[in-house]
């Protein structure tokens, strides 16, 4: 009874006003209709799906990644079909595959992994996800997604920086992760575990969550080592000097080699063998390759280069702490003002040597400036 004399209410007064008849009976279809909202042909697709195929996903397979691309249009995993034998690479192909410098090279699965997950589906083991299982977007087939560190890895690193006291890169060529990945994880380690003895609430469901939609790099406890390495640990990383135009004629019986194109591009740049990351891995190779069957040589050169780095970084340490105390600081309530001693010969000649002010915020270099001469005059 009260709706009735709502509408008609609603009608006398629509009628009141200047209204045309289609727009009135649009009005009331839109706002008294009772007929539930036509399904599109969009939502009924999507509906089809999720009581299809895409109940596949309701119960996700532990331990996987569970991306569109590993099923099949019918909803069953497509490496479950698959054997072992037939699309995975072995230890031993897979430690063939790894060079000198810890690159992993291309394999079967296209990330030289090999581990089985802990699911069974028809009474076989899965296989991990191949290169194709890891593109979590259907229309971007040149994305894959990269492994991350497992959390037992990232304890481990943690444990034998903090525990054993070794270095960062001892850690990294142990464990095949990069320098700056290793250091990063012993920084968010230590605040983590800071926080834990301070009371904070840490966001563990969360890492969990996204750490179980992502593939990892697992850590072998009884190896005490992932099963192969994480990253490539020892590409060459771009310097500054080497980004320029260069144009270096030398004679027929020079022998040019990496030394030798070092120093054209600046004297004092170090050739490609000493300014990649884990110099001493080529040379404990060299040593192995040299003194074959011999387990004690090797070791001893690895105790003497520990040595040596650990040397190097307590006189870095003790330069650092000097500088420290001879800069004259000042604080106030929001900032530290820092004040150093400079001279304006520490600029050079051109006044673009690395002792001049400014110096580390980067000065362009010449090679496209016009009126400077690119060609070279002379042979040396």
């Amino acid at each position: 009874m009260v709706s009735r004399l709502l509408r008609s209410d609603f009608q006398s007064l629509l009628t009141s006003t200047t209204l045309c008849s289609r727009c009135l009976r649009k009005a009331n279809l839109r706002l008294f209709s009772s007929t539930p909202r036509p399904s599109t042909r969009l939502r009924q697709s999507m509906y089809r799906w999720l009581n299809g195929p895409g109940a596949a996903f309701r119960d996700p397979l532990p331990g996987s990644t569970n991306y569109l691309n590993a099923y099949d249009p019918q909803g069953n995993l497509i490496r479950a079909r698959a054997t072992p034998t037939t699309n995975q690479t072995t230890d031993e192909d897979a430690a063939k595959n790894t060079g000198e410098d810890g690159e992993i090279g291309e394999t079967d699965s296209g990330l030289g992994r090999n581990q089985m997950d802990q699911n069974i589906v028809g009474g076989k083991p899965i296989p991990k996800e191949m290169a194709d299982d890891l593109m979590p977007f259907p229309l971007n087939r040149q994305f894959r997604s990269q492994p991350v560190l497992s959390e037992e890895l990232r304890d481990e690193i943690y444990r034998r920086i903090n525990e054993e006291n070794k270095s960062v890169r001892t850690v990294s060529a142990e464990l095949g992760v990069e320098m700056q990945r290793v250091g990063a994880v012993f920084r968010l380690k230590s605040i983590e575990n800071q926080w834990i003895q301070e009371g904070k609430m840490l966001a563990t469901p969360y890492a969990r969550a996204v750490n179980a939609m992502l593939p990892k790099t697992l850590f072998d406890s009884a190896l005490r080592t992932p099963p192969l390495p994480h990253e490539s640990i020892n590409d060459l990383p771009v310097h500054s000097d080497t980004t320029r135009q260069l144009f270096h004629p030398v004679s027929e019986s020079m022998h040019f080699n990496r030394a030798s194109a070092a120093k054209a591009f600046s004297r004092d740049l170090l050739p490609a063998d000493k300014r990649i990351p884990h110099p001493e891995m080529v040379e404990l190779t060299k040593v192995a390759a040299q003194h074959r069957g011999r387990e004690d040589v090797p070791r001893a050169r690895r105790k003497e280069l520990e040595e040596q780095e650990a040397a190097i970084l307590n006189m870095k340490r003790e330069q650092k702490a000097a500088q420290e105390a001879a800069a004259k600081k000042i604080d106030t309530p929001r900032w530290q003002f820092r004040f150093e001693n400079i001279k304006a010969e520490s600029a050079g000649r051109d006044g673009r040597a690395k002792g001049g002010v400014g110096a580390r915020y980067g000065i362009p270099p010449q090679d496209r400036k016009k009126g400077q001469i690119k060609i070279p005059t002379k042979v040396e």
